[in-house]
């Protein structure tokens, strides 16, 4: 025997906004859903008799649309929750072959005392028609005719209760069957439906506090379902942090490090957006940012690629040309698609600190702060393509003098890439983030303090997050 199916959780009256009269709290009526006697100060729907023929509130395929545009679904559109109802907001769609002669559905009357809008439908392409966005619960006669045969020729009994929920993903689903037929009923709920309900003991309160029942349990195993999914995310996105943002490997070196990332806007996961540092045996410091185009999974991955064969490439011995041709090699090989290319910037800090080989590769230049002098941007005069655009591309490296005393930021065009100004037309470019990060030198911030500084007032005058990454890695050597 099947697993015993969880009885129906009656929705209370607070729950609803109304208060309860004394006419609606009257018994409640067992059946496959549980039995609900003793239980009135829950259930704000009239009882109605399953075989008199009240009137009901029914829309045509005509109507369907024009309801859909005039029903209150208690959420804005576009936010995952259109067939959320908002308080005696109900509509059901029946399907049933012969609904006209059925004493299915009776009046049925939501917590509010007002009709539940019932629409019916003769078979599956009708129901389709009818399925607008308004429609928060589904009820399904299992005999109907299925809609194809299985794979093994044989028939599937609930071949169209999955032709529905196929259909019809976002909505709860009630699924009709014979009375005593309570395997096939389980079935059903393992299946995907909401609950079941017998056709010879079902009446107006019985199928009332069903559908309200079903389009509460529908909502909460959404919310469930987005709640996994939210934890997977993160789950996720904290394996690609690992990945592309590394503690670096800098032990017996003076220099300090300090790093900053802000993911785009609008997106869980971390971009294409990598950085590294790591010290030599000879003492040299090695440093490197990079920048994926795109920002999807795939970018980020192909990024944490990339960031692993630096940090390998830079321990055998490789710098400057040699190890950026080899880079471009394995971004050739693990790209999924021709377009896609990266930027890369990597330094390379003599063992006495006061001098470093600069490559750039599509990358923009590293800002350079030195006492007494404002800061300045390193040169990019000798500047080699992104990697990936050009077979047998070559990086020229170039030698820069940095002095006792300096810090070193390298950033992704995520930080100069916001818009400034009236009516936010302009970008704010190198010049201007030059000009901001003078100043906040000017103010006393260094290091870890500096870099949250930049990137926060480049988001406010953005007027908001920022459309693209921002990966930010400062190096200082004070004497």
């Amino acid at each position: 025997m099947p697993a015993p199916i969880p009885r129906q959780r009656a929705i209370p009256a607070a729950e609803s906004g109304q208060a309860q009269t004394p006419a609606q709290a009257a018994p409640a009526v067992g059946g496959p859903s549980g039995d609900m006697s003793g239980d009135s100060s829950t259930d704000t729907s009239a009882a109605v008799s399953g075989v008199t023929e009240a009137p009901r509130t029914q829309d045509t395929a005509a109507e369907a649309t024009e309801a859909a545009k005039n029903t209150v679904t208690g959420d804005k559109a576009g936010n995952g929750n259109s067939h959320a109802p908002g308080p005696g907001h109900l509509t059901l769609l029946m399907i049933e072959d012969d609904p006209g002669g059925s004493p299915v559905v009776p009046e049925l009357l939501d917590p509010t005392g007002k009709p539940i809008r019932v629409r019916t439908a003769r078979n599956l392409t009708e129901a389709e028609r009818l399925l607008t966005d308004d429609v928060h619960c589904i009820l399904l006669d299992l005999a109907l005719p299925a809609p194809g045969r299985a794979a093994d020729g044989t028939d599937d009994e609930l071949a169209v209760l999955k032709h529905v929920l196929r259909i019809a993903p976002h909505h709860a689903v009630l699924a009709l069957t014979a009375s005593g037929d309570t395997e096939r009923g389980a079935e059903a709920v393992r299946v995907g439906a909401q609950d079941y309900l017998f056709r010879d003991e079902l009446d107006g309160r019985l199928l009332s506090r069903a559908i309200r029942y079903a389009v509460e349990r529908k909502r909460s195993d959404r919310a469930e379902r987005k709640l996994t999914e939210s934890k997977l995310r993160a789950q996720e996105n904290a394996r690609l942090e690992r990945g592309l943002l590394p503690t670096p490997l800098l032990e017996g070196s003076p220099l300090h490090f300090a790093a900053r990332y802000r993911p785009g806007r609008s997106r869980a996961l971390l971009g294409g957006d990598f950085y590294d540092t790591v010290r030599t045996p000879d003492g040299t410091v090695h440093a490197m940012i990079g920048d994926v185009c795109g920002h999807g999974p795939d970018e980020a991955a192909l990024g944490v690629e990339l960031r692993i064969a630096w940090r390998a490439l830079t321990l055998a011995g490789l710098c400057g040309d040699q190890l950026l041709g080899t880079l471009q090699q394995v971004l050739e090989h693990e790209r999924s698609d021709d377009e896609i290319f990266a930027t890369l910037c990597t330094v390379d800090i003599a063992p006495d600190g006061r001098r470093a080989g600069l490559c750039l590769a599509g990358h923009p230049s590293p800002l350079l702060a030195r006492p007494g002098r404002p800061a300045e941007l390193l040169p990019y005069d000798n500047n080699g393509p992104a990697l990936g655009l050009l077979p047998g591309a070559r990086w020229p490296r170039m030698q820069v003098e940095l002095g006792a005393e300096w810090s070193l930021m390298l950033y992704t065009d995520g930080l100069i890439e916001g818009r400034v100004g009236e009516g936010r037309r302009e970008r704010l470019g190198q010049d201007g983030m030059v000009a901001m990060v003078r100043r906040q030198l000017a103010e006393g911030l260094r290091g870890e303090e500096l870099l949250r500084a930049a990137v926060n007032e480049v988001r406010d005058l953005n007027g908001g997050e920022l459309t693209d990454d921002v990966a930010v890695v400062m190096l200082d050597r004070t004497p």
